[in-house]
């Protein structure tokens, strides 16, 4: 049996278990995808039980991606340029470690809103953590032109744009508040607690563009009140769940040797579990 599972602290409120279980049932794998909500302090003991336990690896959440990153023996570029690791893969040789959130973020982005240029309008990026690190290193290498940080503590989003600077050919800058939505096709809520650090009802979205899309990268709620705000404005919105499945694709394909079943519908079965939630 091939067991992984997903890391966190905490990590009961994750759905990656019942996305994975589907798709190892359609696809009948003998396999497990486990959930591991461990004290914060227990990282490095959960990782050298996990080797000792045979697991293959394991999706990591917050707040460890920063140390899965820093504890692996090999590392992919992308999680080099986010400065953060999702994805941890136990090999003989010691541990492997990876990104899939830019590719859960661009996937949501084709999945919602295919029409999103990146190289021709700036993109609006909201707080300056691990998160919005991983989502600039994706859209830069997706093409976006230029980036905005915005973030309350301005010497964060300043070194976080120089950190970007140094490994993509891009306008990645910090930006005001009042100042980012000029212009802007797309705006992405990478923030773990508010906006970039700043109210929700400090983001005034009259100013924005009517075709501007926006992008939460939290899922649960659904519609996140950044969401609900941006479709009452009669903007297209992208929500976090799609993110969550784009990003479990590769992280499943790492795990147990073959893509998921295309013909499961692991979103449906998550916003029942969401609406269970509610």
């Amino acid at each position: 049996m091939i067991r992984a599972g997903v890391v966190g602290s905490p990590a009961k409120h994750s759905l990656s278990p019942l996305i994975h279980t589907a798709w190892l049932r359609a696809a009948r794998i003998d396999g497990q995808y486990g959930l591991y909500d461990i004290a914060e302090g227990g990282f490095a003991d959960f990782l050298k039980q996990s080797i000792d336990q045979g697991l293959r690896g394991v999706n990591v959440t917050l707040p460890f991606k920063e140390q899965a990153l820093n504890a692996a023996d090999e590392a992919s570029e992308i999680a080099k340029a986010a400065g953060a690791a999702n994805l941890l893969i136990f090999e003989a040789g010691g541990i492997r470690a990876g990104n899939t959130d830019g590719e859960g973020l661009l996937f949501a982005l084709a999945s919602q809103a295919p029409h999103v240029k990146l190289l021709d309008r700036p993109v609006v990026l909201l707080g300056a953590g691990g998160a919005a690190k991983g989502a600039a290193a994706a859209l830069a290498r997706a093409g976006a032109a230029e980036i905005r940080i915005v973030n309350r503590t301005a010497a964060r989003a300043e070194q976080l744009a120089v950190d970007l600077m140094m490994d993509f050919d891009a306008d990645i800058r910090r930006c005001e508040l009042e100042d980012a939505l000029e212009g802007a096709g797309l705006l992405i809520n990478a923030a773990t607690a508010g906006l970039g650090g700043h109210d929700d009802r400090t983001l005034d979205l009259s100013l924005a563009p009517d075709d501007m899309v926006v992008m939460d990268m939290v899922y649960s709620p659904l519609v996140t009140p950044l969401l609900a705000r941006a479709r009452d404005r009669g903007l297209q919105i992208v929500d976090g769940l799609e993110m969550l499945i784009g990003q479990a694709i590769p992280s499943f394909e790492a795990f147990y040797g073959q893509l998921p079943p295309r013909d499961v519908d692991v979103r449906g079965l998550a916003l029942a579990e969401l609406g269970r939630r509610e």
